[in-house]
Order: C-alpha cells, then structure tokens, then sequence
C-alpha cells in the first residue's frame, strides 16, 4: 500500500516541514549525541538498486555508530516527488535522498553530462569516469548549493518502451508521446527523435502509460519492471542510449555538524551504497533481460548508428546549458580510458 505522502507539494511546504522533519542533534545520556535521520528515493525498496544501496548504508551507520545514527526510509516518493525531496535537502528539512542525477541536473546542470545519449558504452566506462577526477569534480559542485553529495548509486543503462510500434530506427520514434525525466539532455534527445516529450513523476508513469497520456518511456530493465510498466507496454526496444545514476546526497549542514568521526562512518557507508548498487546492477541486468522476453509481445536490437547520428546535435545544444567543459572533459576522459583498455 502506498504511504501517503508526508507534506504538501512545493518548497514552501518543505521549508515549513523542516523542524519536523529533521531528526537531528539530540543528545545521549552519555553526552554524544544521537541521530535520527530519514532517507527519500523514488523507486521501492527491495529489488531495487537505490533499495540494496539504502539498506548497505544503514546497515553499515547504524552498526559502526554504536547506534548514535538510526535511519528510516521513504521509498516510492512516499516523502514527496524526486524534485521536492531534492529541495528538501537542499533546505535541511530531508536528512537524506538517493536522487537521480540528470534530476539533480535542474539545480547543478553539470550533473546531466554523463546521461548525454550514447556517451558511454558500458557499465565499467561510466563507473570509470565516477570514480576518477570528473567524478570528484563532480561531487564537489555540490557543495555549492548546500549538497554533501556523499557518492554515486548505479542504475544502469536505459531502454525504450512503448505501445505504438517496434523501434528499429529513429523515425519510428516519430510522434510517439514520450515521458522523460525533467533533465533538458533527456528532453532533447528524444525531440531529436521525433518524438513529444512529456515530464511526469517517476510513480505516475505506470498510471500515464495505462491512460494512453503517454505511449512510451525510457528506463533501466530494473526500473521497468520495479513499477510494473511491462502490464501497460507492448514493445521493448534495448538501446542502451543513456547511462542512469544517482547521488546519494545529504544536506551539507547536517554533515558539516558531525563529529570527524560519524563524518568517516558516514562516507564509508556511502561506498558500501554505492557498491552493493552496482554489484546489484550487474547480477540482475540479465536475469531482467530474460523476464522481458516473455513480458512484452516484442523485444528489438536496433542498429545504434543511426540514433547516435540523430542526437549529435544534442550535445552542442547541451554547451549552453552545463558549459563545454564539462563535457569535452568526460569526452577526453572516456577516449583515454578506452585507449588504455
């Protein structure tokens, strides 16, 4: 059953939320002091790569802090949308969330670089350019709008679902209603196709899809079948095109009023998070690939030049979103590390 969601949409409603929510600060018998902290995600709980990530942090902080840091989730948007939960981090009145990047994106436009269509080619090229100086210089960034972006949550790569036709080539994207993340390379991508592009929240895509408000949506396998779009979608086309991840993000305040102690528990157990989401990612990619073969009346294998061809001009649109930079730095980073392999 769905939880009914704890406050009102908007940032005015997350601001007035903020004492309520945070549970932070109080102190122990002992004199430490103790930490109540809440974790919002979109997607559920178990079977999910944010859920296996969540549960590996908790696990990890709540045990190595002797129980001064407890945590409780709110999984399926049950704390508010994607978008309002980052702004409730933003503000201090959401301890935790495990946000979508090219979500994130809407505040640190940089952070939709690495979901730029067909800019990687596989898992160990997207988890090279996190873990490397890009990655750092990523987090970083966020520090600026009062995010202590802790480290990445892997979600995988993308693939195109929809109730019009089979997809073999860009043009059969044409006219098909597509839902998309409010990520403006996302956006532009599939306006590239030919397609119109609509944005709704993660939750409501099942209910947009089974009311024809939608024909179609672009997701990780994993995503797809966590909210059950294969009941309302007749045909799969595995593409490939956009590398998902998430940050796995705390206000920087809260972090900033740790003890240098609970502060390294912290980061460790956001590696533990970010491992167990890959590690999730990579032993279930094919068990879902599998699962759809008899879910949907008709998987395709597109030939892929031709969508690369159909997005090029996406990426120089993207220059005056988040800066050429950061792009040409991703660019030069992935030639390198395919060069080396």
């Amino acid at each position: 059953m769905k939880m009914k969601k704890l406050f009102g949409t908007g940032l005015l409603a997350i601001v007035l939320a903020t004492t309520a929510a945070c549970g932070n600060g109080e102190e122990a018998s002992g004199g430490e002091e103790t930490y109540e902290w809440k974790i919002g995600w979109n997607s559920g709980e178990d079977e999910t790569a944010r859920g296996e990530g969540a549960k590996a942090f908790r696990d990890y902080v709540e045990e190595e802090s002797d129980g001064r840091i407890s945590i409780e989730f709110f999984p399926n948007e049950t704390y508010g949308t994607a978008q309002e939960m980052i702004e409730a981090v933003q503000v201090g009145a959401l301890d935790m969330q495990i946000a979508g990047a090219n979500m994130m994106a809407n505040i640190v436009p940089e952070y939709a670089a690495l979901s730029l269509p067909f800019l990687t080619e596989g898992s160990e090229e997207a988890y090279a350019v996190l873990d490397g100086e890009v990655g750092d210089d990523l987090k970083a960034l966020g520090e600026e709008h009062s995010f202590k972006v802790l480290n990445d949550v892997d979600l995988g790569f993308t693939q195109i679902t929809n109730n019009v036709r089979p997809i073999e080539t860009p043009e059969d994207l044409e006219g098909i209603k597509m839902r998309s993340p409010n990520d403006v390379s996302l956006i532009e991508t599939f306006k590239a196709f030919g397609s119109s592009v609509s944005t709704m929240a993660y939750t409501e895509i099942y209910n947009g899809l089974s009311q024809g408000v939608i024909d179609g949506q672009f997701n990780p396998l994993l995503h797809i079948f966590d909210q059950n779009m294969d009941e309302v979608q007749d045909h799969l086309a595995i593409t490939n095109h956009t590398y998902y991840y998430a940050y796995f993000i705390m206000n920087k305040g809260t972090f900033d009023g740790l003890d240098p102690e609970l502060q390294d528990i912290v980061m460790k157990g956001s590696e533990k998070a970010r491992d167990a989401s890959r590690e999730f990612t990579q032993e279930n990619d094919e068990k879902y690939l599998e699962k759809a073969e008899t879910a949907f009346e008709e998987i395709t294998y597109p030939e892929l030049e031709p969508f690369q061809k159909a997005v090029e001009p996406v990426y120089t649109e993207m220059e005056d979103v988040m800066g050429k930079e950061v792009i040409t730095d991703m660019q030069t980073f992935i030639e390198d590390y395919r060069a080396e392999q």
